[in-house]
């Protein structure tokens, strides 16, 4: 359970003065100090899509067309076409 602190009493004066210029008498919320993740690192979508993609190229490399792969991975044939030509990340 997340508890909730009176600024009053952890911030100093200075500071607290600043903020009740923005934000006074209301909840405010601030979030951990940690650096951010790219996109898709904790749920694995990235390391998903990264496969997909190569899979996708290496078929297009070996002889495959592009509207069959627009069917295989339910894709526009722009999205298809977008990842074949990108260069790898």
């Amino acid at each position: 359970m997340k508890t909730h602190k009176n600024a009053r009493d952890i911030l100093p004066d200075r500071l607290l003065r600043e903020l009740q210029e923005y934000i006074s008498g209301e909840t405010l919320y601030i979030p951990k100090a940690q650096e951010k993740k790219p996109w898709g690192e904790t749920s694995g979508a990235r390391s998903y899509y990264k496969q997909r993609n190569a899979e996708i190229r290496k078929k297009y490399a070996g002889g495959s067309k592009i509207e069959d792969l627009c069917e295989e991975y339910h894709l526009s044939c722009d999205s298809i076409r977008k990842i074949i030509y990108a260069e790898e990340l």
